[in-house]
């Protein structure tokens, strides 16, 4: 049974319209049209354009493509922004919050034409905000879910809690979790095909592959094809193998 997956994007239209091209070209080596195309996330923050990554999932979904698109912890922190600057992140430091640079919401807003958004007050922020950003694009971020299993493997932002099914799983872990999870080699009875601590490059551990390749930091955007439990990055000149 095989899969896409695309990592963190964080903004990065532009690779990710690349990673889209690279799963193309191998569906035409492989003539596989059923394969669906899944995204782990974190599709706003940091990058140059935000807008325009939600708007290119949120009506590529609409128009019934093959996509899957799951929810980021930075998804979730702007839909909760738009609902109340003040609720609680539980899994954010509480000396931070999503404007603060560490984050990058700023770099969202300003997508949205709202300027200098970590730097004024947080009332006229928030309304401008509530107006600029489109409920189409609030409505498809806050309605995404936060796992799915195909085959062999399961996809998700963070990761699991392990030990726990995965219909018990609580939003912020697998949103959030890191601890308890990447130090963690038991095998979890599936491959768990995640996104969120950001790396050089993806990296298979066995029990789990994380293709954050820190395309929020410069890096670029990873695009994988995953069959069974075996996973390839994809490239411009094919397919490289990742292997524990």
């Amino acid at each position: 049974m095989r899969s896409y997956a695309i990592g963190d994007i964080h903004g990065h239209l532009d690779l990710l319209l690349h990673a889209h091209d690279l799963i193309a070209e191998d569906r035409r080596h492989t003539g596989d049209t059923e394969a669906p195309v899944i995204h782990l996330g974190d599709y706003v923050d940091r990058g140059p354009d935000c807008r325009g990554v939600v708007d290119h999932l949120a009506r590529g979904t609409a128009r019934g493509e093959n996509w899957i698109t799951l929810k980021g912890n930075h998804d979730r922190m702007l839909v909760r922004f738009l609902r109340d600057p003040f609720e609680p992140e539980e899994g954010l430091r509480p000396e931070l919050s999503w404007l603060h640079p560490r984050i990058g919401g700023a770099a969202t807003l300003t997508s949205y034409g709202i300027r200098n958004a970590a730097d004024r007050p947080l009332a006229p922020v928030h309304a401008e905000a509530v107006a600029a950003i489109p409920d189409f694009h609030r409505a498809f971020l806050d309605s995404r879910p936060t796992w799915h299993q195909r085959g062999e493997a399961v996809f998700v932002h963070a990761g699991i809690r392990p030990g726990i099914p995965l219909a018990a799983q609580t939003e912020t872990d697998l949103v959030w979790i890191r601890g308890g999870f990447l130090d963690d080699p038991r095998d979890h009875g599936f491959l768990v095909v995640h996104g969120h601590t950001a790396l050089d490059r993806p990296t298979h551990y066995g029990n789990r592959l994380n293709i954050d390749s820190s395309a929020a930091y410069g890096g670029p955007l990873t695009a994988v094809v995953i069959e069974g439990r075996d996973a390839w990055l994809l490239t411009d000149w094919g397919r490289e193998p990742l292997q524990p």
